[in-house]
């Protein structure tokens, strides 16, 4: 059986710490403060600086990935002898996703021998880091190429993403709401519950009125599915722009209403998607039995 390379794009807001223990390699996305170019590095320090700046007024521009970045990148993992399996952020949410498969046509003629599967993941953020460190499980595990792959395509459609911003005229500035929704929403504290779908959109779930109840609504969601399922060993990354506590809430609620679940882990939402939504936005990613809004 051929040895092969899982790897993702900063996108998958996974920890540095993981990226680096596991070996994965990953693509970085760019953004820019001001004039000035940066790196998503998937370092926490690096990120929570971030969110403290934008607190502050600093506001972000991120890009997008070109074919012939992925091209370079495909190169690298491929000249290893390696197959390659690429993870990165729903084809819906970003033009990378159409980048990174122009790029793989161009560069599979040259590598007949390998493989290159460019997965659309329908997933993003936390999501995605989740599908990633499932297939990284399996591959350590001494899973095939083709049993992670299927395993992917089988169960990525069952990764719950729940969110909630805390500021409005991010969505706004990101062409989400309209600047009166922004205007009408702000003034009388309106907080949206977001969610992915199967399709692999960012959509509105539902709209509620102040910070605790968008929080309480999230849980709901989450608690909903797991009466769905047997909760017993159910893993969640709860990723957050700058509101720790409120993350801390979320967790030990879901773990006084299930006490066992599985293991919770709190870091800091990368860039790309706190630059569209803002500090103060907070997500919950986990496996159940599918999508729902709530």
């Amino acid at each position: 059986m051929r040895d092969y390379i899982i790897a993702t794009s900063s996108t998958s807001d996974l920890p540095r710490t993981y990226l680096d223990e596991h070996q994965i390699p990953f693509i970085p996305y760019t953004f820019t403060v001001g004039d000035r170019l940066c790196e998503d590095d998937c370092r926490e320090e690096s990120r929570q600086a971030i969110y403290e700046g934008m607190r502050k007024g600093d506001r972000l521009k991120t890009s997008m990935i070109n074919e012939f970045i992925y091209y370079d990148f495909f190169k690298e993992l491929l000249d290893t002898g390696k197959d390659v399996l690429f993870l990165d952020m729903s084809k819906k949410m970003s033009v990378s996703f159409a980048n990174a498969n122009k790029a793989a046509e161009m560069i599979r003629p040259e590598y007949p021998e390998q493989r290159l599967y460019v997965m659309d993941t329908l997933c993003i953020s936390g999501g995605l880091g989740l599908l990633v460190e499932r297939a990284v499980r399996l591959k350590e595990s001494g899973a095939s190429f083709d049993e992670v792959v299927a395993w992917g395509e089988e169960n990525k459609l069952k990764i719950a993403h729940r969110f909630t911003v805390d500021d409005l005229n991010y969505l706004k500035a990101g062409g989400r709401v309209s600047n009166a929704s922004a205007l009408v929403g702000s003034m009388l504290n309106i907080k949206p519950v977001l969610y992915v779908p199967d399709g692999g959109t960012l959509d509105v779930a539902k709209k509620v009125r102040g910070r605790k109840a968008a929080l309480s609504t999230i849980l709901s969601g989450v608690l909903n599915d797991l009466s769905r399922i047997d909760p017993t060993g159910t893993e969640f990354h709860i990723l957050q722009a700058d509101c720790r506590a409120d993350a801390e809430w979320v967790r030990d609620e879901i773990k006084k209403a299930y006490p066992q679940v599985g293991r919770i882990t709190i870091t800091s939402l990368g860039v790309v998607i706190g630059a569209h939504c803002g500090p103060g936005l907070l997500t919950v990613f986990y496996l159940c039995d599918g999508r729902r809004p709530e």
